[in-house]
């Protein structure tokens, strides 16, 4: 039998799978660990990098990042690193997700956070990582945010079309279009 932490780890492979094989903005790559505790993820997206040369922030559309389970994972929350560089108040030496983890967040849930962090959707600038970046964006939320791409992937449409109300004990039938 396995330990919670392994069926965990799988079962988010598993999830990570599913939900980004094909996605139109992110790839993830296992990258360490069968199965697997460390990923590279690469979003398509844009975002906002620090133009040194013109001292202000400028579009950047492809990111990558790096999150590591560590041995407390998923009690501890993930080890998240940017891999290329991103303007953000919430980056820095790490990504914060949140200064609150419950164990019951999915790692896909964090990569859809990081990418809707990196678009601007979401951030805090009482709590930053990076001051310069949380002071421009207190002064430029009114251009926030810098992408609006969803990133949970959408469900099939799909129709129900549901016959009379069935007499006590019939079968119903639905069909599916």
């Amino acid at each position: 039998m396995s330990s919670p932490r392994l069926r965990r780890l799988r079962a988010d492979h598993q999830l990570i799978h599913d939900m980004f094989t094909g996605h139109p903005y992110i790839t993830v790559e296992a990258v360490q660990g069968n199965p697997p505790e460390k990923y590279l993820v690469t979003y398509r997206v844009r975002g906002l990098r620090w133009d040194s040369r013109r001292s202000c922030p400028v579009e950047q559309g492809l990111h990558s990042t790096e999150i590591y389970l560590g041995a407390d994972y998923p009690r501890e929350k993930p080890k998240c690193v940017m891999r290329s560089d991103v303007f953000h108040p919430n980056f820095g030496s790490y990504i914060c997700i949140g200064d609150h983890w419950a164990a019951g967040e999915t790692l896909a849930d964090v990569i859809v956070k990081i990418g809707h962090m990196i678009q601007y959707q979401d951030y805090n600038v009482k709590s930053p990582l990076n001051a310069l970046a949380a002071a421009w964006t207190a002064q430029n939320e009114h251009l926030l945010p810098v992408g609006n791409v969803g990133l949970y992937p959408t469900e099939p449409d799909l129709e129900i079309e549901l016959g009379p109300a069935p007499a006590d004990g019939e079968d119903v039938e639905i069909t599916l279009a």
